[in-house]
């Protein structure tokens, strides 16, 4: 007979399996990896609110124009055919992400990642406005009343303004910002801008505001699998159990333990974790880092500023919790620069040095050619045959391109009609050429190139060259 086992329940909650998450209520902490971090996200929130206010060379310095298929990066001007230099920099990416992961953990998740970047910035108008950690966690248990209501809905109201200040300026990366303001003022937004910009207001508000930590740790697919870009040399935020164990409130002045150890003196029975939960409470995903890394840990590094903080008030030494190797923990000896981190700095640095080189270097003139598909060659005067082409020019810069045309190598074929082209910045340009073969040089199909040269003195490569078929019948005299 099969014995039945009952279901334990969690939480006193009756009915589900599951406990209730409590909610996270970091304290602001000061030192040297939170200026790290305050630096960070007050760089990368500055990239994202002011470049689309700032002009460069008359226009909006980053500008995605997709009804016109260009984008506007830092006074440089891409063309549709010029992605593959994103599906680069994706590459380049990817591979930083391997190698600061290898090397020193989620560092992105901690300082870069926009859940982190943005959450801080919600965190900070919360604080402002409802008060330090012990304040929200008792205005959080106070019952309903004016001050309350006065004080949640100040913030949400703050945190709705600013979600929809971030979804305006997002949009404002794909829509001139000076245009999408004045339709703003004057209440005329197309339906498609008002979309995106209520869609990612709300999605800022949602994940910085209300869902916070529960994306790192339940929604964020890098969570999941750091653990197979570590190794036991990668530096993580360990707590140093046997120097901090057993924990326990002590008077201050007592002896640290590195200080019995360096007399050879009786190990006292408590370490120097004196469980004031201060590395808790500063942890914006909830997480006891004394239990070990664990999924919820984004290498925010705050644990640490916070213990270190308290060693100084105990005068122990810091570095009860500290970035470093599970090599080192176990007094072996560690390397933080080894084989695998130094191949993804040199590859990095190559793919980098290639971009930069590509970027400087790339063509600004886009030619092809396409043959009249009517007929692949007409009789001229004097028995010559000729053939019809179309010349595609695509002007990629803004300045103004005066191109002469001419025919590459020792051929019979001459051209008919204009030489000299004239292209305006941004202009995609048609261009109607003939070729035309003497009578009798030609028979059946030839190859040929058409150069296109710069008037420029100074210009000793050709600025494009296209390559195309020349075709005469096999039987012409």
């Amino acid at each position: 007979m099969n014995e039945r086992i009952p279901l334990q329940l969690v939480d006193g909650d009756e009915g589900t399996l599951y406990a209730r998450q409590p909610k996270v209520y970091p304290r602001e902490i000061k030192g040297r990896f939170q200026r790290l971090r305050n630096a960070a996200v007050l760089w990368l929130l500055g990239m994202f609110y002011v470049f689309p206010w700032l002009n460069w060379d008359g226009r909006q310095m980053v500008l995605f124009d997709l009804p016109h298929r260009k984008f506007y990066i830092l006074g440089l001007t891409f063309w549709p055919q010029d992605f593959f230099f994103m599906a680069w920099l994706l590459i380049m990416a990817g591979l930083s992400l391997f190698f600061f992961t290898a090397l020193a953990g989620r560092l992105w998740c901690g300082y870069a990642c926009p859940q982190t970047v943005w959450t801080e910035a919600f965190l900070w108008i919360e604080r402002k406005i409802e008060g330090d950690r012990n304040q929200r966690m008792r205005l959080d248990k106070a019952p309903w009343g004016a001050k309350k209501f006065a004080r949640k809905g100040l913030k949400q109201l703050a945190w709705i303004a600013f979600a929809l200040w971030t979804g305006f300026t997002f949009v404002g990366f794909f829509t001139p910002i000076r245009e999408l303001a004045g339709e703003v003022a004057h209440f005329d937004l197309g339906g498609w801008e008002m979309f995106w910009i209520a869609f990612y207001g709300f999605a800022t508000y949602g994940n910085a505001g209300f869902l916070r930590e529960q994306v790192c740790k339940y929604m964020c697919p890098y969570a999941r699998f750091q653990g197979a870009m570590f190794d036991r040399d990668t530096l993580i935020i360990s707590y140093d159990e046997p120097r901090g164990e057993d924990r326990g409130h002590r008077k201050r002045g007592t002896p640290s333990v590195l200080d019995w150890a360096d007399k050879d003196g009786e190990r006292p029975a408590l370490g120097d974790c004196i469980d004031c939960q201060a590395c808790v409470q500063v942890c914006p995903t909830g997480i006891d880092i004394r239990n070990g890394l664990q999924v919820g840990c984004i290498a925010c590094a705050a644990c640490i500023d916070a213990c270190d903080a308290i060693m100084d008030k105990m005068a122990y030494p810091r570095g009860l919790i500290r970035y470093t190797t599970e090599h080192a923990m176990e007094g072996k000896p560690s390397r933080v620069l080894r084989v695998r981190t130094l191949i993804y700095a040199t590859v990095l640095l190559l793919l980098a040095g290639a971009f930069a080189w590509s970027i400087g270097h790339r063509s600004m003139l886009l030619a092809e050619v396409l043959r009249d598909r009517n007929a692949l060659w007409r009789a001229g005067p004097a028995g010559s045959v000729e053939n019809s082409y179309t010349l595609k020019l695509v002007n990629k810069s803004d300045q103004p391109m005066t191109l002469t045309l001419s025919l590459d190598g020792d051929t019979p074929l001459v051209l008919v009609g204009r030489q000299r082209l004239d292209i305006a910045g941004g202009e995609v340009a048609s261009v109607p050429v003939t070729l035309r073969a003497p009578a009798g040089s030609v028979h059946g199909r030839q190859r040929v190139t058409l150069q296109l040269n710069s008037t420029d003195p100074n210009a000793s490569q050709p600025v494009a060259d296209v390559t195309t078929a020349f075709f005469a019948p096999s039987d012409s005299p």
